[in-house]
């Protein structure tokens, strides 16, 4: 039997057990549903998420048209939002009230920001990278952007992401807790302290790897290798959620299946 002959096969047995299971449940007054609209648009989830699942099986048609589809869909929402909650309301609705006045409440009598011109004429100038011949004009724009992004998050991430984590890490190594001494408090801050410094030592390049310094540094390599690994399985957690809540919508939703069968 050829791959191409394997592939279909499998495909149909992905596609067509399921839907038999479907049809069959139907038919038996299992599954119903309350209107027209409401049954096509489960068995259209359905298809699109069995072609989704049937990569793991590998790359075919279905997958392809589910893959476009999701990213077509998802392009032209966010343009859609962004649209109408960022350019209406930040840029016509300041630069030129008069005409948005019926989509946004609280326009009436506001006269025109013209300095919102600026905005504007970089926003256009962006579209000059569709150019092949003037692409390089959209540099400024982008050199606006990435420049005013970097200095306005720069305060907010580094009190955020270096001056907390730093004072998360100076704590008390002898805990006391109402008046007695507390044997757990102070493991875990010691364990804290020395995984923290470990971790910084096995950066320090400065002093060769070795002795004392190398011990502390193979531990930090532990630490970080502890951390990454919890921070993947946490992650590795959500996308288990998600699998488990399309499992869901399949057996109980699609195919009627109660729970415990």
């Amino acid at each position: 039997m050829s791959a191409k002959a394997k592939k279909v096969i499998a495909l149909c047995f992905i596609f067509g057990l399921p839907a038999l299971i479907g049809i069959v449940q139907i038919l038996r007054g299992a599954v119903q549903y309350d209107s027209f609209a409401k049954a096509l648009g489960t068995w259209y989830a359905a298809f699109l998420t069995l072609a989704i699942i049937s990569f793991l099986y590998d790359d075919n048609p279905f997958y392809r048209f589910a893959e476009a589809l999701f990213i077509g869909v998802s392009a032209a929402y966010w343009m859609v939002i962004g649209v109408w909650t960022v350019l209406v309301p930040n840029l016509f609705g300041r630069l030129t009230p008069w005409l948005v006045k019926g989509l946004i409440e609280g326009l009436e009598g506001q006269s025109p920001r013209w300095a919102y011109i600026i905005p504007l004429v970089l926003g256009i100038l962006l579209l000059m990278r569709l150019s092949r011949k003037y692409g390089w004009i959209s540099r400024w724009s982008l050199a606006f952007i990435v420049g005013t992004t970097a200095g306005l998050n720069f305060v907010q991430y580094f009190i955020s992401d270096f001056m907390e984590q730093v004072r998360g890490s100076m704590v008390p190594l002898i805990v006391f807790e109402g008046g007695s001494f507390s044997l757990w408090g102070t493991f875990s801050n010691i364990v804290l302290f020395l995984g923290v410094l470990c971790g910084l030592i096995y950066f320090f390049f400065s002093v060769e790897h070795k002795g004392v310094f190398g011990v502390a540094s193979r531990i930090g390599i532990w630490i970080l290798m502890i951390s990454f690994g919890a921070s993947f399985g946490f992650t590795v957690m959500g996308r288990i959620a998600l699998l488990v809540g399309r499992m869901e919508f399949l057996l109980y939703d699609w195919l009627g299946l109660a729970p415990g069968m």
